[in-house]
C-alpha cells in the first residue's frame, strides 16, 4: 500500500510516496511552486510517484497553501498538522518544530504522538522568512548555496532594520561603504535566526527541537539558529519535504480509519 503526501508552499512543491508495508519513503520530488499550483501539485505527484515505481497511490493527502487547489486529493489538512506529525516521525523526541518558509515562519509544540499542542506563527512581516534571502541573493547575486558558503566564512554585519523592504537599502548602503559580501550574508542570517528565537520563546523549549523547510538546508543558518536559541537543533536529511513526509503518513491512517467505515 502506497499512501502519498503532497506539499504545495508558496516557493515550492513537494510530494513524498509513502511505503506503509516497509515504513519507508519509496520515492519524492521537489520543484518550483510558480504560478500555477495545482500544475505543480500534479506534476510533482507524477515525479515522485515515477520515482517510486507506481502508477497509482492508495491515497492522497494534500497540504500547505495551495492544498486546495489539487482535486485529486483524498483529503487536505494544514502544514502546521503535517510538519508535527512528519517531525515526531523522523525524531521521536521532538517537542518543538521550528519551520521557516518562503512566506512565513512557525514554532509548534507537540506531543509524543506529533499531535499538534500549539503554534504560532510570523505571516506578517519577510524578514524572519525566506523571503528575506531571496532578497539578500538578488543583491548579492548568489544562490542559497552560495549565500551558505558566504557566511560561514563572514563575521556578521549588524542589521538594524526589523523590515525587509528597508534591510535591502540598508544591506546597499552596507556595500556602499565597502562591507564584505560574507560579513553582510552572515548578518542577515543572524537577523533571521533572532527573529525566530523571539517567536520561540513564546512556546516553552522543552524536549528536542526539529528545524523544518527551505531554510533548514543551509548549513551555516542551522548552526546560527541553534546558538541564538542556545540548544541543540535536529535537521531531517530533505528538511523541505517534512510536511509532505508527515502528509503521507497521515494518509496511511485516514485511509485505514476509510477502509474500516467501508467493511461496516
Amino acid at each position: 500500500m502506497f499512501t502519498v503526501g503532497v506539499d504545495i508552499g508558496s516557493v515550492a512543491a513537494k510530494a513524498v510516496v509513502y511505503d506503509t508495508a516497509s515504513r519507508t519513503v519509496a520515492g519524492m520530488a521537489l520543484q518550483p511552486t510558480g504560478w500555477n499550483p495545482k500544475a505543480a501539485g500534479e506534476e510533482v505527484l507524477q515525479k515522485a510517484c515515477a520515482a517510486a515505481g507506481i502508477r497509482e497511490p492508495d491515497y492522497i493527502v494534500a497540504t500547505g497553501y495551495g492544498r486546495v487547489s489539487l482535486p485529486f486529493a483524498h483529503k487536505s489538512t494544514t502544514e502546521i498538522t503535517c510538519h508535527a506529525a512528519g517531525a515526531v516521525r523522523l525524531f521521536p523526541h521532538t517537542r518543538v518544530v521550528l519551520d521557516i518558509g518562503g512566506q512565513d515562519s512557525k514554532v509548534i509544540r507537540t506531543d509524543a504522538d506529533g499531535s499538534v499542542q500549539d503554534f504560532l506563527m510570523n505571516d506578517k512581516c519577510a524578514a524572519g522568512t525566506g523571503r528575506f534571502l531571496q532578497v539578500l541573493s538578488g543583491i548579492l547575486n548568489q544562490d542559497l548555496e552560495g549565500l551558505n558558503a558566504l557566511a560561514m566564512q563572514g563575521t556578521p554585519a549588524p542589521i538594524s532594520s526589523m523590515c525587509a523592504v528597508f534591510a535591502e537599502t540598508e544591506i546597499v548602503g552596507l556595500l556602499a561603504r565597502g562591507t564584505p559580501p560574507a560579513d553582510i550574508a552572515a548578518g542577515v542570517l543572524v537577523s533571521i535566526a533572532r527573529r525566530m528565537r523571539a517567536l520561540a520563546s513564546r512556546i516553552p523549549m522543552a524536549g528536542e527541537c526539529t528545524f523544518t523547510g527551505g531554510l533548514a538546508v543551509s548549513a551555516a543558518f542551522g548552526n546560527i539558529l541553534s546558538r541564538e536559541l542556545g540548544v541543540p537543533i535536529n535537521i531531517p536529511d530533505h528538511p523541505q519535504h517534512t510536511g509532505a513526509f508527515g502528509a503521507a503518513i497521515l494518509a496511511e491512517t485516514w485511509l485505514n480509519r476509510a477502509r474500516k467505515r467501508s467493511e461496516v
